[in-house]
């Protein structure tokens, strides 16, 4: 017997989402993983712009698909007074509003948080932007890679002189994941005063507070700590080893004890684990290269198999380095029954459920929308006629 479907804790709740690329919609997306209505207005123009990057999946953008299933899309031009004015209806029926637009242009519009709050009182608005505002970058345009430029954290990916990006859009996703509990904040907050609540997320804060072991290391010690690849400026041993059978095998320690039963368990060598220089965190820090080769030298005589056997029964932390290719066909994501199809106005394709995986709810995992599909049904439910409708939105 199938059980019953037991609606999200944010049933009832419903979110309006002015948005585009990575941030807001994910913020959104997970709001509406947890049962929250979310109705995502876009220019009838184009729409969210990450609809274009690419068409990869059933026609879509995998961006987009990623980050906007279970929405609504409501159509409307914000620089029309008719547009702007039912989106105020909207959002006088609404409980929150995520918005990431162009630095300035919901102020320009007249829909900024601190706007918004005013005419609607019961609202909880939050506003991601790059920088966020009162500073000399606050008018600048920022996307994810320009945000871990500008924060350091890509001057700690990488390798020592060639830094990185981090390969996720960290930026991004952290700081949409902040928008998303600043409305569970407001939310909370409403349900004892009665009031809606403003709130910004910038993202080069969310990318600085995200550094923070990193800036408080340099500013007590004047180093600027260099990035280690597969390894951790902090620990060693811990990194990235080829194996005998030609895989890669990550493993290391986070602790000294931890390194006593790498050193004697695993690599059979009780004069690495008695050696002075070797016995604290600080130390093995010191000589990361005679320590890697030791852990390298053993790796490369031993397969992937019995290294993560002999980790695992020494419990030292560790893991198989995988592609992309092959976390789709990870048999830990198929035993636990991760994948669900869902559906797009191509045709239904795979998904992964929602991290949070509570006993108490279902999460959604309703259809990815096509631009503007729900914008008459919204429209009627807001009260407009539907000659209203279609001088609204054309014939």
């Amino acid at each position: 017997m199938t059980a019953p479907h037991r609606p999200g804790p944010l049933a009832g709740v419903t979110v309006v989402a002015l948005e585009q690329a990575v941030s807001a919609p994910l913020a959104t997306r997970t709001l509406g993983d947890l049962g929250a209505r979310v109705i995502k207005v876009e220019n009838p123009r184009g729409g969210d712009f990450a609809r274009h990057y690419d068409d990869v999946v059933e026609g879509m953008a995998a961006h987009f698909v990623w980050v906007n299933r279970g929405k609504e899309s409501l159509a409307l031009d914000l620089k029309d007074p008719r547009g702007l004015d039912a989106l105020h209806r909207l959002l006088a029926t609404a409980d929150a509003l995520v918005s990431n637009l162009a630095p300035g242009a919901t102020e320009r519009l007249g829909i900024g948080p601190a706007q918004l709050t005013a005419r609607h009182p019961h609202l909880v608005a939050v506003e991601i932007s790059g920088y966020g505002p009162g500073g000399p970058l606050s008018a600048k345009r920022a996307y994810d890679l320009l945000v871990q430029a500008e924060s350091g954290a890509a001057s700690i990916t990488g390798w020592e002189g060639r830094p990185a990006k981090a390969g996720p859009p960290m930026a991004d996703t952290s700081s949409g994941l902040y928008a998303a509990i600043a409305v569970l904040a407001g939310l909370y907050q409403r349900r004892t005063d009665g009031g809606g609540a403003s709130a910004h997320v910038a993202m080069f804060d969310v990318m600085a507070e995200l550094m923070g072991y990193t800036l408080h290391v340099t500013r007590h010690t004047g180093v600027e700590q260099q990035p280690q690849g597969l390894g951790s400026p902090a620990v060693v041993p811990y990194g990235a080893f080829p194996t005998s059978d030609g895989h890669t095998v990550v493993l290391g320690t986070t602790n000294d004890r931890e390194w006593q039963r790498l050193a004697r368990e695993l690599l059979g060598r009780p004069d690495l684990a008695d050696e002075p220089r070797y016995a604290t965190g600080t130390g093995r820090v010191a000589h990361r290269a005679e320590l890697h080769g030791a852990v390298a030298d053993w790796c490369a005589r031993t397969d992937l198999a019995t290294i993560q056997e002999a980790a695992d029964a020494a419990g030292i932390g560790n893991a198989r380095y995988n592609t992309a290719s092959e976390v789709l066909a990870h048999p830990h994501l198929t035993a636990r029954n991760r994948w669900r199809d869902v559906g797009t106005p191509g045709g239904p394709v795979p998904a992964l459920l929602p991290p949070i995986d509570a006993a108490g709810w279902d999460n959604r995992m309703d259809p990815v929308p096509a631009l503007g599909e729900h914008t008459d049904a919204v429209l009627r439910e807001l009260g407009l006629t539907d000659a209203e409708i279609t001088a609204l939105t054309g014939p």
